[in-house]
């Protein structure tokens, strides 16, 4: 929520809209007494962002987000019933759920916003949670075609997935019947990023200890869709290329076993650091770097993907190496000019694209650029937000 929904939300404030969020929260049974949600509640209001939030049930999975389901569709049917929205803008399917079910029985009749984010049932079967053409398959793919049916405007994150989707809206920025379309990738507040490019980047190198050394980093989750064995080797492969490689790893998770990874491919402790950060010191640390990586499983799904990180580490001036087949990044690295992209997956590809790199010389400025023509929060993604409402609401 912090890095990837307040900050929409704040700049679509900005346009006079009043906002309201409901959130499903899972550090309820942990660590979110009464006080902290009021004092949490108390900060969002004074940025005009009004808090309502419930408790989040992860197990048994079905019966759990069945009943999370329920309990949210009631919360956004009492709350269109007492504030009488103009606009319920729900972030991917379940979400939309709650929302389209919930006007269906309200007297009220809010204008549906459905931010698609992702392929949602494609993400499970290419993950294999569920079985290609199984019956939850097919009934998420039921309720998606009801949800697209009511919904009144849609946001996706990829050109691939407006092409999928919405090819008409290409040209007319409408669907076939007229429905407003965006394409809003995941975009970075500048603020943060200029602020610790304005601090030094020597000042972050020395504090790491890296001074005179190529840094190549990579920010984000190991497993998954993340291909952890794969940018593992790729950082072993910059190392035997240059005994200078120090690998910069800031990941949230398992940062002990990626650690024990890394030595067991030859990295010594200095050699390395796996920490966390906050999302405010992100940026800080991705300054201190001199190239970044992304591998991310290519599958059918993955059209509709917007990596973050890939923003971020353009924001910081770092050069991309990634594969190909996620989202829009194959055209946003090849037209801009700003990294390499793999073929495949081979200590051969990963010595060329370090040499394609290296060709290509300081090209931070063309980074940046590039990230705030593509990503900047307020001049892309606020004002494409502000734009639909306009649009839905008019």
């Amino acid at each position: 929520m912090q890095t990837q929904v307040l900050p929409y939300l704040r700049e679509i404030g900005k346009g006079g809209v009043d906002v309201s969020i409901l959130t499903f929260e899972p550090e309820f049974a942990k660590s979110w007494t009464r006080e902290a949600i009021e004092e949490t509640r108390e900060r969002l209001a004074a940025e005009g962002i009004t808090w309502h939030c419930l408790a989040y049930h992860k197990a048994p999975s079905v019966p759990a987000t069945a009943y999370d389901v329920l309990r949210g569709t009631l919360r956004v049917r009492r709350l269109v019933a007492r504030e009488r929205y103009d606009v319920l803008h729900a972030r991917v399917h379940l979400p939309m759920l709650m929302a389209a079910i919930a006007r269906k029985f309200s007297r009220v009749q809010p204008k549906l916003l459905f931010d698609i984010r992702g392929f949602f049932p494609e993400e499970y079967t290419d993950a294999g949670r569920w079985p290609e053409g199984g019956w939850l398959f097919r009934a998420a793919k039921r309720v998606e075609r009801w949800l697209l049916r009511e919904s009144d405007a849609f946001v996706v994150l990829t050109e691939k997935a407006r092409d999928i989707l919405f090819a008409e809206s290409r040209e007319t920025g409408r669907d076939h019947l007229g429905r407003p379309v965006e394409v809003i990738p995941c975009c970075v507040d500048f603020s943060r990023f200029d602020a610790a490019a304005s601090e030094g980047r020597e000042q972050m190198r020395a504090k790491l200890g890296v001074e005179g050394r190529r840094v190549v980093a990579y920010a984000g989750s190991f497993g998954g869709w993340y291909m952890t064995d794969e940018m593992l080797e790729m950082f072993a492969t910059a190392k035997e290329q240059d005994a200078s490689s120090f690998a910069l790893i800031l990941t949230q998770r398992d940062k002990e076993k990626v650690a024990e990874a890394m030595r067991a491919r030859g990295f010594a402790d200095g050699e390395f650091l796996v920490t966390s950060v906050p999302p405010d010191e992100i940026a800080r640390y991705l300054n201190a770097a001199d190239i970044s990586i992304s591998f991310i499983k290519a599958c059918y799904s993955k059209l509709s993907s917007s990596p973050t990180k890939l923003a971020e580490y353009l924001a910081c001036g770092l050069p991309i190496i990634a594969n190909r087949g996620v989202g829009d990044v194959d055209a946003l690295i090849e037209d801009n000019g700003v990294g390499v992209l793999l073929d495949d997956f081979s200590e051969a590809s990963y010595v060329k694209a370090l040499e394609g790199l290296a060709s290509l010389g300081n090209i931070s400025a063309r980074c940046r650029e590039t990230a705030r023509r593509h990503f900047d929060l307020e001049t892309v993604g606020g004002a494409r937000y502000s734009r639909i409402y306009s649009r839905l609401c008019n």
